[in-house]
């Protein structure tokens, strides 16, 4: 696996886990709430937790993940092969952190206006 098509299939996973994954997707008690307040809430809460970056972090997984799995890959005689499995596992390995952080931001939000977060 060569360090290009390494960078390719990072990129390629941060994307597409920072797009699929990225979403807060509580559950509110609607019990007693007015929809379109919430809907308002709802808005400028997503606008916060959209400021955690993903990407980059991701980037900076990859590059941590690929100095390990190459120094584990030179013990086995195969240090690119290494560094390609530790970028590719420290990219996802960081997305889905950025991810969780992303959806704590969302929901303390709207915990903190009010709202019922039931999960």
């Amino acid at each position: 696996m060569t360090f290009r098509t390494v960078s390719l299939v990072v990129i390629t996973m941060a994307a597409l886990s920072t797009g699929c994954a990225s979403h807060p997707d509580p559950i509110i008690d609607m019990k007693g709430v007015n929809e379109a307040t919430m809907q308002a809430d709802w808005t400028e809460c997503e606008s916060y937790a959209d400021q955690v970056v993903i990407g980059k972090g991701a980037a900076k997984g990859a590059a941590g993940g690929a100095v390990v799995g190459a120094a584990t890959g030179a013990i086995s005689g195969n240090a690119d092969s290494g560094a390609g499995y530790g970028a590719i596992w420290g990219a996802t390995r960081s997305t889905l952190k950025g991810d969780r952080e992303k959806q704590t931001v969302f929901k303390r939000c709207m915990r903190g206006r009010g709202y019922k977060v039931l999960n």
